[in-house]
C-alpha cells in the first residue's frame, strides 16, 4: 500500500494550525488548492463519523468519513465513495508544537491508497503515489499559506470559539 507524506512548519500555535485546516467553504478554498467544493454532509461540525463531500479541482468526486477527530492534534479519514481507481484512500493530519518554540506547529498529513483494478496496481499505484505526492506538496503548501492569511486565520479564531 504506497504511503505519501509531507510536512510542514507553520507560525502559529496547535489549536489555531488544527483550526486552520478544518475550515470550510470559501475560506477553506483561499487556501486549499486541491478542492473546487467541499461540504459537510450529514452534520454542522466535523466530528468522529461525520461525512465529508469533496470535488477535487479537476472535478473527481469523493465521500469520506472521519475515522478520528481529536482536535488539536490529529485527524482521520476514510474515502467511502470514490473515483473507480482508488480501492482504498485513508489520510491522516498531526499536528504538534514545535520543540521549544509553543508558538508554531509541526503539520505532518500521510496518506495511503491501493488503486484498482488489481491487475494494474502495481504500475498504478507508483504513478498515483508521485501524482498525489504533488498535490499533498502543494495542498500543504496552501496550508502553510493559510496560515498566515489573516481571512483565514479569522475564521479558524471562530471556529476555536464555537
Amino acid at each position: 500500500m504506497p504511503v505519501v507524506e509531507s510536512r510542514c512548519v507553520v507560525p502559529v500555535p496547535v489549536e489555531v494550525a488544527f483550526a486552520v485546516s478544518q475550515t470550510q467553504g470559501e475560506v477553506r478554498k483561499r487556501w486549499d488548492p486541491f478542492i473546487r467544493r467541499q461540504h459537510l454532509i450529514d452534520a454542522e461540525r466535523p466530528a468522529k463519523g461525520v461525512r465529508t463531500f469533496t470535488v477535487q479541482r479537476f472535478g473527481l468526486r469523493m465521500e469520506s468519513e472521519y475515522v478520528s477527530y481529536n482536535p488539536p492534534t490529529n485527524v482521520g479519514m476514510k474515502m467511502t465513495r470514490g473515483s473507480w481507481f482508488f480501492e482504498r484512500m485513508g489520510g491522516g493530519w498531526r499536528f504538534s508544537a514545535v520543540e521549544g518554540d509553543a508558538s508554531s506547529t509541526l503539520a505532518v498529513w500521510r496518506y495511503n491508497f491501493t488503486c484498482r483494478p488489481r491487475w494494474l496496481a502495481p504500475i498504478a499505484e507508483r504513478v498515483g503515489a508521485l501524482l498525489l505526492q504533488r498535490d499533498i506538496d502543494r495542498r500543504i503548501a496552501g496550508f502553510s499559506r493559510g496560515c498566515v492569511d489573516p481571512v483565514v486565520l479569522a475564521e479558524a479564531e471562530r471556529i476555536r470559539a464555537a
